[in-house]
């Protein structure tokens, strides 16, 4: 099927809301912005790019008082997800202020096995106030399985294209599925069920 006649997706098929939100109205989660994915065996395609959108977004973010949450996957001591290491810690140029919660996972699902639903329920985060905005690494990993698990707790995730990035990976019969399309993959399937996708950070301005 081309993309001229491509299916309608789950969402309208179903009947819910592609409206993005705005970010005045909605809480920020920040996920995995670690230096493990800036350098090493870990480094992503466009990572630099993408951290410098989610330090916008943060910035954006603060500035019109939306709550931030950071997320955090520790992989343990000597691991490139080691959260007591240089390594794994969250990189500068987003790093949390006094009063960002900082929440730690050992699962893509960031909602899994983790405070987070109790922390966004002490930002407000709730029926009256469902939406939440997220971005980070990889796209095809941690964003897109938190994006399901915000979906699967009655939320309504966005993501934000350009603050998240992904790597090449091996794919069926030995082909190389490059970062973009991996990314762009990963992006189609939280728009067709999970949430919304929005191109910028200028986007929910």
């Amino acid at each position: 099927m081309s993309a001229t006649n491509a299916s309608a997706t789950l969402r309208r098929v179903i009947g819910l809301d592609d409206t993005p939100p705005r970010l005045a109205g909605a809480t920020l989660v920040l996920i995995d912005y670690q230096n493990t994915y800036r350098e090493g065996v870990m480094a992503l395609d466009g990572a630099e790019e993408a951290l410098a959108a989610g330090a916008r977004l943060l910035a954006a973010a603060r500035a019109a008082g939306t709550p931030v949450v950071h997320v955090v996957n520790d992989g343990g001591p000597g691991t490139p997800y080691d959260i007591r290491a240089e390594i794994g810690a969250i990189s500068p140029e987003v790093a949390p202020r006094a009063g960002e919660p900082v929440v730690v996972k050992e699962f893509p699902d960031a909602f899994h096995n983790t405070e987070l639903a109790a922390v966004l329920a002490r930002s407000g985060v709730g029926p009256e106030r469902p939406d939440l905005v997220l971005a980070g690494f990889m796209t095809h990993m941690c964003v897109q399985f938190t994006a399901q698990g915000a979906f699967r707790a009655g939320l309504r995730p966005a993501v934000v294209a350009e603050a998240c990035a992904t790597r090449a990976l091996p794919g069926p019969g030995g082909s190389v599925v490059p970062a973009a399309d991996l990314h762009a993959a990963a992006l189609t399937t939280v728009g067709d069920l999970f949430g919304t996708v929005v191109g910028t950070v200028a986007e929910l301005a």
